[in-house]
Protein backbone atom coordinates (compact mmCIF):
# COMPACT_ATOMS: atom_id res chain seq x y z
CA UNK A 1 0.00 0.00 0.00
CA UNK A 2 1.17 3.47 -1.18
CA UNK A 3 0.11 6.71 0.78
CA UNK A 4 -0.64 9.41 -1.57
CA UNK A 5 2.20 12.35 -1.31
CA UNK A 6 0.59 14.41 1.09
CA UNK A 7 -0.46 11.87 3.88
CA UNK A 8 3.82 10.39 3.60
CA UNK A 9 4.70 13.94 3.72
CA UNK A 10 2.42 14.41 6.90
CA UNK A 11 3.65 11.03 8.41
CA UNK A 12 6.81 11.79 7.99
CA UNK A 13 6.59 15.18 9.39
CA UNK A 14 5.02 13.63 12.42
CA UNK A 15 8.05 11.49 12.52
CA UNK A 16 11.38 13.34 12.06
CA UNK A 17 9.51 16.19 14.54
CA UNK A 18 8.59 13.77 17.30
CA UNK A 19 12.21 12.30 16.72
CA UNK A 20 14.16 15.44 17.42
CA UNK A 21 11.48 16.25 20.16
CA UNK A 22 12.87 12.98 21.32
CA UNK A 23 16.22 13.47 21.20
CA UNK A 24 16.10 17.35 22.75
CA UNK A 25 13.93 15.79 25.34
CA UNK A 26 16.73 13.59 26.85
CA UNK A 27 19.27 16.08 26.56
CA UNK A 28 17.18 18.39 28.86
CA UNK A 29 16.34 15.30 31.02
CA UNK A 30 20.77 14.91 30.88
CA UNK A 31 21.29 18.97 31.78
CA UNK A 32 18.70 17.81 34.89
CA UNK A 33 20.48 15.04 36.03
CA UNK A 34 23.89 16.48 36.06
CA UNK A 35 22.39 19.53 37.94
CA UNK A 36 20.95 16.76 40.12
CA UNK A 37 23.91 14.58 40.61
CA UNK A 38 26.62 17.71 40.72
CA UNK A 39 24.53 20.61 42.38
CA UNK A 40 25.04 21.25 46.58
CA UNK A 41 22.00 23.01 46.45
CA UNK A 42 19.27 21.11 48.06
CA UNK A 43 16.21 23.10 46.66
CA UNK A 44 17.93 23.13 42.72
CA UNK A 45 18.70 19.06 43.22
CA UNK A 46 14.91 18.37 44.52
CA UNK A 47 13.59 20.92 41.59
CA UNK A 48 15.95 18.49 39.23
CA UNK A 49 14.49 15.60 40.01
CA UNK A 50 11.07 16.79 39.71
CA UNK A 51 11.27 18.26 36.42
CA UNK A 52 13.36 14.54 35.22
CA UNK A 53 10.13 13.08 35.97
CA UNK A 54 7.86 15.60 34.55
CA UNK A 55 10.28 15.81 31.35
CA UNK A 56 10.17 11.87 31.42
CA UNK A 57 6.23 11.58 31.77
CA UNK A 58 5.20 14.46 29.67
CA UNK A 59 7.57 14.88 26.75
CA UNK A 60 10.10 11.79 26.41
CA UNK A 61 7.03 9.01 26.92
CA UNK A 62 4.59 10.78 24.33
CA UNK A 63 7.83 11.49 22.30
CA UNK A 64 9.12 8.19 21.76
CA UNK A 65 5.41 6.50 21.52
CA UNK A 66 4.60 8.99 18.23
CA UNK A 67 8.33 8.37 16.71
CA UNK A 68 7.76 4.46 17.11
CA UNK A 69 4.21 5.10 15.47
CA UNK A 70 4.92 7.68 12.68
CA UNK A 71 7.69 5.65 11.46
CA UNK A 72 5.76 2.46 11.70
CA UNK A 73 3.38 4.42 9.53
CA UNK A 74 5.68 5.79 7.44
CA UNK A 75 7.72 3.04 6.17
CA UNK A 76 4.43 1.03 5.81
CA UNK A 77 2.84 3.37 3.34
CA UNK A 78 5.78 3.68 1.35
CA UNK A 79 8.51 2.50 -0.69
CA UNK A 80 10.97 1.36 1.83
CA UNK A 81 8.44 -1.22 3.32
CA UNK A 82 8.57 -1.94 6.97
CA UNK A 83 10.91 -5.52 6.69
CA UNK A 84 12.07 -4.90 2.81
CA UNK A 85 15.81 -2.94 3.89
CA UNK A 86 17.91 -4.09 7.04
CA UNK A 87 18.20 -0.13 8.08
CA UNK A 88 14.49 -0.20 8.86
CA UNK A 89 14.36 -3.52 10.20
CA UNK A 90 17.33 -2.68 12.90
CA UNK A 91 15.95 0.96 13.36
CA UNK A 92 12.16 -0.66 14.15
CA UNK A 93 13.99 -2.86 16.65
CA UNK A 94 16.38 -0.87 17.97
CA UNK A 95 13.35 1.87 18.75
CA UNK A 96 11.05 -0.65 20.21
CA UNK A 97 13.49 -1.49 22.57
CA UNK A 98 14.78 1.61 23.99
CA UNK A 99 10.90 2.44 24.31
CA UNK A 100 10.33 -0.85 26.54
CA UNK A 101 14.24 0.26 28.41
CA UNK A 102 12.38 3.75 28.65
CA UNK A 103 8.83 2.46 30.27
CA UNK A 104 10.93 -0.40 32.35
CA UNK A 105 13.11 2.69 33.89
CA UNK A 106 10.24 5.08 34.76
CA UNK A 107 10.13 3.30 38.09
CA UNK A 108 13.83 4.54 39.45
CA UNK A 109 13.14 7.54 37.72
CA UNK A 110 10.12 7.94 39.86
CA UNK A 111 11.67 6.48 43.33
CA UNK A 112 14.13 9.32 42.41
CA UNK A 113 11.21 12.02 42.31
CA UNK A 114 9.10 11.20 45.53
CA UNK A 115 12.20 10.89 47.24
CA UNK A 116 13.08 14.34 46.65
CA UNK A 117 9.78 15.82 46.88
CA UNK A 118 9.92 13.69 50.73
CA UNK A 119 13.24 14.60 51.94
CA UNK A 120 16.36 16.00 50.50
CA UNK A 121 17.99 13.70 48.24
CA UNK A 122 21.01 14.71 49.49
CA UNK A 123 20.76 13.35 52.74
CA UNK A 124 19.54 10.13 51.56
CA UNK A 125 21.04 7.02 50.12
CA UNK A 126 20.16 7.80 46.53
CA UNK A 127 23.70 8.26 44.89
CA UNK A 128 24.04 5.19 42.50
CA UNK A 129 20.19 5.98 41.44
CA UNK A 130 22.05 9.63 40.82
CA UNK A 131 24.39 8.77 38.86
CA UNK A 132 22.22 6.12 36.90
CA UNK A 133 20.41 8.58 35.68
CA UNK A 134 23.42 10.51 34.22
CA UNK A 135 24.43 7.17 32.86
CA UNK A 136 20.66 6.40 31.09
CA UNK A 137 20.53 9.83 29.46
CA UNK A 138 23.82 9.42 27.64
CA UNK A 139 23.28 5.97 26.75
CA UNK A 140 19.91 7.18 25.48
CA UNK A 141 21.05 10.15 23.71
CA UNK A 142 23.88 8.00 22.01
CA UNK A 143 21.34 5.02 20.78
CA UNK A 144 18.73 7.98 18.88
CA UNK A 145 22.33 8.95 17.50
CA UNK A 146 22.89 5.80 15.97
CA UNK A 147 19.19 5.53 14.60
CA UNK A 148 19.62 8.87 13.58
CA UNK A 149 22.58 8.33 11.39
CA UNK A 150 20.57 4.97 10.05
CA UNK A 151 17.80 7.65 8.85
CA UNK A 152 20.32 9.49 6.94
CA UNK A 153 23.22 7.01 5.48
CA UNK A 154 20.33 4.08 4.83
CA UNK A 155 23.25 1.10 4.60
CA UNK A 156 22.77 -1.19 1.71
CA UNK A 157 20.94 -4.38 2.15
CA UNK A 158 18.06 -6.09 1.65
CA UNK A 159 16.27 -8.81 3.64
CA UNK A 160 15.14 -11.70 1.86
CA UNK A 161 11.59 -10.90 1.99
CA UNK A 162 12.73 -7.21 0.48
CA UNK A 163 14.37 -8.75 -2.57
CA UNK A 164 11.79 -11.16 -3.10
CA UNK A 165 9.58 -8.18 -3.74
CA UNK A 166 11.78 -6.63 -5.87
CA UNK A 167 12.08 -9.42 -8.30
CA UNK A 168 8.08 -10.01 -8.15
CA UNK A 169 7.81 -5.57 -8.79
CA UNK A 170 10.39 -6.06 -11.69
CA UNK A 171 8.40 -9.31 -13.41
CA UNK A 172 5.49 -6.69 -12.84
CA UNK A 173 6.51 -4.01 -14.88
CA UNK A 174 8.62 -5.96 -17.63
CA UNK A 175 4.67 -7.65 -18.67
Amino acid sequence: MTMTPRLRKLTLTAHVASSIGWFGAVAAFLALAVAGLTSRDAQLVRAAYLAMALTTWFAIVPLALVSLLSGTISSLGTKWGLVRHYWILVKLLITILITVLLLVHMQPIDLLASASAKTTVLSANLGGLRIQMVAYAIAALLVLLVLTALSVYKPPGMTRYGWRKQQEERVLSQS
